[in-house]
């Protein structure tokens, strides 16, 4: 049985978008979805909400995000490494 402290944390890999607000990055997430009919693939992407407590990280960063306890109403993700600049 798994508990809350063992639990294994998702981790996502995305682009900074903002870096408008204070302590918190806009992160965009891109992946491929393949369409039932056509079977072709597409690019979905999705937005999230991510803390960054030194304000470190800025909009073009490829960054490492790992799931969270909730900081606030949207904010559910911390960003714990940078990737690389584009």
């Amino acid at each position: 049985m798994k508990t809350l402290a063992n639990a294994k944390k998702r981790k996502l890999i995305g682009t900074v978008v903002s870096d408008k607000m204070q302590k918190t990055r806009v992160v965009e997430v891109a992946r491929f979805k393949k369409h039932p009919k056509y079977l072709k693939y597409y690019k979905v992407s999705k937005r999230f909400k991510a803390h960054d407590e030194e304000n470190i990280y800025h909009t073009g960063d490829k960054v490492l995000m790992e799931e969270t306890r909730p900081m606030s109403k949207d904010k559910r993700w911390k960003i714990i490494g940078k990737i690389s600049k584009s």
